[in-house]
Formats: structure tokens, sequence, C-alpha cells
């Protein structure tokens, strides 16, 4: 049993982002020449710590708009996400981006997050691993630096999470061009910044936009990709057991997680295995056919 081939879109630019960055680093205004050129200062017999007070104040409200704009985009990229208008939520995601830059400067670890939001974005709304690989790179050294530094507990838990993120995304995007060794090794650095931001919630809720079920079914297709089987296996038992817990054993989210597992133990040789998952796959979509025909009636 072969695994279908994967299509990998052959798009190498995206005009959306390379309009929208070029207008940014035309209109932005450098951090350091806002007060001086919205709001010229000097004379009236101000104190030097009076006007330099000013000046901050002044700079805070000039800020505050980008950052209103930031909060309505974050908010509708959700909206949009939701309403499965990918093309239009992925547009929404390169104007956080925009608007991070202006606020927080290219080198903060914000906006290396709201980067690996973009990137994310591009492979899961819109399927374009290339831009992918390319907005996640960017952002890494950026939040490795920013990891390496903080103190806040607060801060490093939104640093994992984007690091889980990005990784995540460089992983995927690797594995859907058919690059099984850079995928495993990204899904594995992907895999312990989970840990490490588990460890740090102390079992609280750690709720994720990549679910430990998404990244333990890539590590798995990574597995079979660099042909590491019994390893690809244990994953997707795992996968198995982890959908059990959450949704029961008759949901129909089982079935591609059999069909693979199937797959795994054909390629082992366990045919008799094999034929038990499939054997589970013909009776999930039984139930799914008849939970099917209980709604019409």
């Amino acid at each position: 049993m072969q695994a279908s081939p994967i299509r990998i879109p052959t798009v190498s630019n995206d005009i959306d982002w390379d309009f929208c960055f070029h207008m940014s680093q035309q209109t932005e205004i450098p951090a350091h020449q806002q007060t001086d050129e919205l709001y010229p200062t000097g004379g009236c017999g101000e104190s030097e710590e009076e006007t330099k007070a000013k000046e901050k104040e002044k700079a805070i409200d000039c800020m505050s708009h980008p950052k209103e704009k930031l909060a309505q985009s974050q908010k509708k990229v959700a909206q949009l996400i939701k309403e499965k208008m990918n093309t239009q939520a992925n547009k929404e995601l390169i104007r956080c981006v925009i608007l991070s830059r202006i606020i927080f400067g290219d080198h903060h670890w914000k906006c290396a997050r709201a980067l690996a939001n973009l990137a994310y974005g591009y492979l899961t709304l819109r399927g374009l691993p290339v831009q992918a690989k390319k907005h996640a790179t960017s952002a890494k050294n950026t939040l490795l630096t920013w990891k390496a530094n903080t103190t806040s507990n607060k801060e490093k838990e939104e640093i994992l999470e984007a690091l889980v993120k990005l990784y995540y995304t460089l992983g995927v995007a690797w594995l859907l061009q058919n690059r099984g060794r850079e995928a495993y090794f990204n899904l594995q650095k992907a895999e312990r910044n989970m840990k490490e931001l588990k460890e740090l919630y102390k079992g609280g809720v750690c709720e994720l936009q990549v679910s430990e079920n998404d990244l333990t079914l890539a590590l798995g297709r990574a597995s079979l990709a660099i042909h590491r089987l019994n390893l690809a296996l244990a994953y997707f038992e795992k996968a198995i057991g982890d959908v059990i817990a959450a949704k029961g054993d008759r949901t129909s989210d089982l079935i591609s997680l059999y069909e693979e597992a199937a797959q795994i133990e054909q390629l082992r040789r366990n045919h008799n295995q094999a034929i038990q998952y499939l054997q589970q796959i013909h009776l999930r979509a039984l139930d799914q056919t008849l939970n099917d025909q209980a709604r019409e009636h």
C-alpha cells in the first residue's frame, strides 16, 4: 500500500505580502523621529525634564492608534478563519505583521510572533509551504534570542507558544516538499518546546493553536517519511488513543488515522494487524452511514 503523492503548490512568491510589506516600509515613521516630526519641541521656557516628559507622552499617544488597529486585526483574523474565508484571513495576518513592525520594530519578539502566525497561516490557510518556511525562518532567531534572555514567565510562555507554531510550520512545510529529515528535525524541536511550555503551565490548561494531536500526527508522518516505521506506528497509536479519549471510539475522526496506521503495518509486513485497522475503518464508516440516515429521518 502506497501513500498518495502530495501535491505541492508551485507559487514561490506572494503579491499581497510583497505589496503590503513594501508599502509599510515607505510609510513607516521611525520611532525616534515620530515625536520630532509630529510634535515639534523647543522654546516656551520649558525645562529639559518637562520637554522630555511631554515628548514621551505624545509618543505614547502617537502609538495608540496602531495598537488599536492591531487588536482589531487580530480579532478579525479569528472571525475570518471561523467563516472559512482563508485568503482574507491571510491578508489580515499580513496586516498584523505590518502593524507589529510599526509598534514594536523589526527585532522585537512580538513582531517575530506575528511572522510566525503569518507563516502558520500560509501553511494551513493557503497551503503554500514556500512562503511558510520563508516567514518562519525570519522569525526564528529573534524568538530564540528573546527566549534565552527573558525573565518573565508570562513572556516566556508566549514565546514558547510561538516557537511551537514556528517549528511545527517548518516541519510540515518540509514534509509537504518530501524532505523527511528536515521535517522530523523541526518537529522534534516543536515537541521539546511544547513539553517545556506544559511544564511552565504546571498542570494548568494549555490551549494552543497547534494541538498536541496535530504535532503527534506530524511526527508520525515525518517518521514514516524517513522509514522509521516502529516510531511512526508509536506516534499514530498515541494519536488514536488521544482521539478515543477525547471523542470516543466511534468518531469518524479515527478513519484517516486507521488508514495511515494500516499503511505502516503493511510496510512492516504485519498484515494481520493491518487487516484489523482496515476492519475498524469499515466499522467507523458504517457508523457514519447509519448516523447520516438517522438524521435524514
